[in-house]
């Protein structure tokens, strides 16, 4: 090299490097000045640029090809460079000379590998920023995240912005039984089609983003909301290129149209509203879209209520048991009870429906339900050492606890911890809604029943493939809803006395111990004995009782059924 072009590199070098000094300042057009003088200076007549997010990607050819500068003479690779980033991203800068012209020489093949180093330092630096950015505000599908959610929440919020926006906290309804009838992939396929439609209705100015598995929030112009709860209220979406195959599409949904004006303090504000309003949704059956309103802003402040009092009260041991009895048919004697939850709080009892359903929204329920268990466990303890009468108690599990993996031993180290024999306590089970809780289910069902702990199918009728769940699954004891059991004006012809006549030979014929929830009237129990039911509970017997209650119903032994009767 000369000593004019010695300089001119010296000079082009000092001002690449104060140009990429700085991240946060892109002058994308001075960098390619920079770079397009110094192939002047060594010939190069083309250079491009590979990024690849990781090696698997560069050997599978998935990345990013930048051309740097080309002047439409290069066709002889003159040098190479190939680095992996801390990151794992693949950067590769391959340079090219006119087959007219002088090669590189090992002086300028070094100092031009400098200039290569440092290129690729600057966007292996910028391309981490990009990936961090990626990972943290993306899933792997490509969806912006909750995180995402969230900033934009406080951006808009932050610049007075949310007013005369909507945002939206949805849940594909039953998705996984879509993935089941036409195989994952068709299911990815109209989840795709499904939310771009969504996204299309939100507008340019709307932001869609997925908080895992078919769950999705969003927010937009409110100007597009009937279109998009018209979406959201279900519709065919097609899966194949001619689009003559669809699935009927729908989603549980809450809505929040935040108001003009809308005071802005935390993003929370706005997730915790349509939580709420999505929470009511997926708890009703004829309106799958909710839209929040006063009378959900009073559950939402409930909801903080609960959740804020709820360790305290876990620690103050106000969560009692209280035992329902369940009772032989034909006898009246007491055989078993149900424990059932209630918080007592300055001696008034806060309705079931008032916490269970917050407690449900994250695994505080599960914390409770282990609560109970042990209080229940400390119960039978007691009245096992004070030769109190004891019967099987059943306990009731959320479908939360499908997801643990250590569930069995959790429930086996409560249990052992009082001394409780097995054979005293029953675990009741919710029917599952789904194909992939129903495999979960299998294997708690299995590993209590090797644990000799008897397991009840709870609500039997209402949740996911009843009888494949009857036929899969090793049951104790079958708890029939009370759905199933004919109201008094109903007749023995009637749709309701077939089915329950049907479900309690089934029971029998495959063994299983078949109880009759809600019973309230005395024909109702004549309707159960009729039909070889084996035991009843409901307010007909008793109401949930507190535990000196109960004991003194234990110790009674058994319900006067004729009494009962004449009441």
């Amino acid at each position: 090299m000369t000593k004019e072009q010695l300089e001119s590199y010296y000079g082009l070098l000092e001002r690449f490097v104060s140009l990429t000094n700085d991240p946060s300042i892109l002058d994308r057009d001075g960098i390619v000045r920079v770079l397009s003088e110094l192939c002047g200076i060594f010939r190069i007549a083309k250079g491009v640029t590979e990024i690849y997010l990781s090696p698997a990607h560069e050997k599978s050819g998935e990345g990013e090809i930048l051309c740097d500068c080309d002047n439409g003479h290069g066709d002889v690779m003159a040098m190479r460079v190939r680095i992996v980033a801390p990151s794992m991203v693949v950067l590769i800068h391959t340079l090219y000379q006119s087959s007219e012209s002088e090669p590189l020489d090992d002086e300028e093949k070094a100092r031009l590998d400098v200039v290569i180093r440092a290129l690729l330092g600057f966007i292996s630096r910028n391309r981490l920023v990009a990936v961090v950015e990626r990972l943290g505000f993306y899933d792997d599908s490509g969806f912006p995240n909750m995180r995402s959610f969230t900033r934009r929440i406080q951006q808009m919020g932050l610049a007075g912005e949310l007013g005369e926006h909507t945002a939206v906290c949805f849940n594909l309804y039953h998705f996984s039984v879509i993935n089941r009838d036409i195989g994952r992939e068709n299911g990815d396929v109209v989840m795709k089609n499904y939310t771009e439609m969504i996204r299309k209705a939100m507008g340019e100015n709307g932001m869609l983003c997925r908080m895992g598995g078919d769950n999705f929030v969003g927010i937009f112009e409110s100007q597009n909301t009937d279109a998009v709860v018209a979406l959201l209220r279900g519709l065919p979406v097609p899966y194949d290129k001619y689009k003559s195959k669809r699935v009927m599409v729908s989603c549980s949904a809450g809505v929040f149209k935040i108001p003009f004006g809308f005071e802005f303090t935390r993003p929370s504000q706005v997730i915790d509203s349509i939580f709420t309003a999505a929470r009511v949704a997926r708890m009703l059956s004829d309106e799958r879209v909710v839209f929040y309103d006063d009378t959900l802003m009073q559950m939402k402040d409930k909801d903080m209520w609960v959740r804020r009092l709820f360790p305290g009260a876990l620690d103050n041991e106000e969560f009692k048991a209280f035992y329902q009895p369940k009772v032989d048919v034909e006898t009246g004697r007491i055989v078993g009870a149900e424990a059932l939850c209630r918080w007592i709080q300055h001696d008034k009892i806060i309705p079931p429906m008032d916490f269970i359903p917050v407690l449900e929204q994250n695994t505080d329920i599960c914390i409770l339900d282990f609560h109970m268990l042990g209080v229940v466990c400390r119960d039978i303890r007691r009245w096992i050492d004070e030769g109190k009468s004891v019967v099987r108690v059943s306990v009731n599990l959320s479908r939360k606890h499908l997801v643990d993996v250590d569930l069995i031993r959790h429930i086996l180290d409560i249990i052992d911890r009082y001394n409780v024999p097995h054979e005293f306590i029953e675990i009741e089970l919710t029917e599952t809604t789904t194909d992939v809780e129903f495999r979960d289910l299998r294997r708690i069902v299995d590993g209590l029943q090797k644990a000799g702990i008897c397991v009840s199918v709870d609500d039997f009728g209402m949740g996911y493939s009843s009888l494949n769940l009857i036929r899969e699954l090793p049951w104790n004891v079958l708890k029939i809803d009370k759905c199933f059991v004919p109201l008094d004006d109903e007749n023995d012809d009637g749709v309701t006395s077939k089915m329950f006549k049907h479900v309690v030979r089934m029971a029998q014929d495959i063994g299983l111990e078949c109880i009759a929830e809600g019973i309230e009237t005395g024909k109702q129990l004549e309707f159960l004995e009729k039909n070889h039911c084996d035991i009843a509970q409901g307010f007909y017997f008793d109401k949930p009782l507190p535990v000196n209650d109960f004991e003194d119903r234990l110790a009674m032994g058994c319900y006067d059924l004729k009494k009962l009767s004449q009441n």
